[in-house]
């Protein structure tokens, strides 16, 4: 259990660490139009990744980390483009976090998880800049574009993390969620096989 959960803390280490690597990347790269909060969203990769191994609360973590530590790095701390980085990163996690469940389930793919992400993203961002310059125009203007723009980035965004999943699904990760939900099957297999061999004895029973 130590050893799971060393793992977990040296593992999600390296998330934060990938997650302000590409923070950082993308905040070099030009904007792909000219609209405040516009970003590709590359981190959200690291994001629906930790999601999926480790639950919402290490999501979470890894993406306000990435949201401060990549701002100390660029410059930006405390900055507007922090706090539009920051409000989107929470809410974008919060809102994949809603739909992961869905997922499970198999109604939604990945993809879909990834799409609530980068759409919400976009609009906290958006929001939140029109608020503080205080002019509302500036989020009905942009809003359409910003939405348009969450298609692609989000299609891409989930389809890199499913791959990424795949690649890794035979690596010892720590205590992820794939490992808890392994050890909860092979426990519901094995409650019954037990309820099998009790009805069998039963059986047997009530023959003498």
């Amino acid at each position: 259990m130590r050893k799971n959960k060393t793992f977990r803390l040296v593992y999600l280490a390296l998330l934060v660490a990938f997650a302000v690597a590409l923070h950082t990347v993308e905040a070099a790269l030009p904007l792909p139009i000219p609209v405040p909060g516009a970003r590709l969203g590359l981190a959200n990769i690291i994001t629906l990744i930790t999601l999926a191994l480790y639950g919402w609360g290490s999501a979470l973590t890894v993406a306000v980390l990435r949201s401060v530590i990549g701002s100390m790095i660029t410059g930006a701390f405390l900055g507007f483009g922090f706090y539009l980085s920051l409000g989107g990163a929470i809410m974008s996690s919060l809102a994949m976090a809603l739909f992961f469940p869905i997922y499970l389930r198999e109604k939604v793919s990945l993809v879909s998880v990834s799409l609530a992400g980068a759409v919400t993203f976009n609009i906290v961002q958006l929001a939140l800049a029109a608020l503080i310059v205080q002019n509302m125009m500036l989020f009905r203007g942009y809003l359409p574009f910003l939405l348009l723009l969450a298609v692609p980035t989000g299609i891409f965004t989930g389809l890199v993390a499913h791959q990424l999943l795949k690649a890794i699904a035979h690596i010892d990760l720590g205590d992820t969620r794939f490992k808890k939900q392994e050890v909860g099957g092979k426990k519901q297999e094995a409650r019954g096989r037990r309820q099998e061999a009790g009805s069998k004895i039963q059986e047997a029973r009530g023959k003498k």
